[in-house]
């Protein structure tokens, strides 16, 4: 899947320590985190270079917590993400992982990478360094807490097996790692995948594609065109289909600030592939039994008037 995300001008080195521990993290929200840091390495050497992804034990004691204010003394593992791009200045460094902080032009970044990534390490009791020096790279070192092996989730889940469908999917996402995963994890589950990267192109593809949509699954925040706006425009032209809505914000956030209405569809990003499936099929799936909930009401209306006649 990095493969894929950096592109073949981009030398991938990987370098796993044998003796690398365990964390207690949820795997969907470290796959993006790699996939976000990865991407903006990508975007950081347009011309090609080198993209490292290192694994390894530290320990930390209390002397490194003095140079180190928010590290905790004890055992973690260590990802490192580093690459010989442009690297940044101090002044950018201080404010990467701030909400919606992009140092891309207007439209090619939403500026929430960084700050996933962030959330998604403390979130997991974990903390990032980040080095980095002007046309010298950028290195990013995530430490997150050692834990004894345990089973794997996805063994002690019995709901873990991903659900297939062969419905078609319209899919809006201006994250192209994750607009990616979602398209090549969901078309392997048999689903045809329309991608676009905005609402005008999402709009423009719905316009073009002459078969069913069954289904919109859009990031709520874009830029020029929500996807809430995209939403009311393409149901205005299909009106079956079915609107499924993501974000990095929570849904009680979304609502609160008048995004969207209470109870709409809607799964929080960064999200397991599986679990996108799941709530893809449940969508899907609802939608079908409120049409046969409505066709049995019709026939016993039918009924009940063709008795009242007779």
């Amino acid at each position: 899947m990095l493969r894929r995300v950096i592109g073949e001008n981009i030398k991938l080195g990987v370098s796993v320590d044998s003796a690398a521990g365990c964390i207690n993290a949820d795997p969907g929200q470290i796959e993006q985190v790699l996939v976000n840091l990865a991407a903006n390495a990508r975007d950081a050497m347009p011309d090609g270079g080198h993209l490292n992804i290192e694994v390894s034990n530290a320990e930390f004691d209390e002397n490194y917590k003095k140079s180190h204010p928010p590290a905790i003394p004890g055992s973690y593992v260590m990802f490192a993400v580093s690459d010989t791009g442009c690297g940044m200045d101090r002044k950018t460094q201080s404010q990467i992982f701030d909400p919606f902080f992009t140092t891309k032009g207007l439209g090619k970044g939403t500026g929430l990478g960084l700050a996933t990534v962030y959330g998604i390490v403390k979130q997991s009791g974990g903390f990032i360094w980040v080095y980095s020096e002007k046309e010298k790279g950028t290195a990013f070192k995530i430490y997150l807490p050692r834990v004894q092996r345990g089973p794997r989730p996805d063994k002690l889940d019995p709901d873990a097996e991903a659900q297939r469908g062969c419905e078609t999917i319209l899919l809006a996402e201006n994250s192209e790692s994750l607009r990616e995963m979602a398209r090549e994890y969901m078309a392997s589950l048999g689903y045809t995948v329309i991608e676009a990267d905005s609402g005008e192109q999402a709009l423009q593809r719905s316009k073009e594609y002459e078969g069913t949509i069954h289904l919109l699954l859009t990031d709520v925040v874009m830029p020029k065109m929500s996807g809430r706006e995209l939403a009311d425009r393409i149901i205005g032209n299909r009106p079956g289909i079915k609107i499924l809505f993501t974000s990095g914000y929570t849904d009680d956030a979304i609502v609160r600030h008048g995004v969207l209405e209470p109870g709409i569809a809607f799964i929080q990003k960064p999200y397991r592939p599986k679990a996108l499936a799941r709530r893809v099929r449940e969508v899907l799936d609802n939608a079908l039994r409120q049409a046969s909930l409505l066709a049995a009401k019709k026939n016993v209306a039918t009924d009940v008037e063709s008795t009242i006649k007779a």
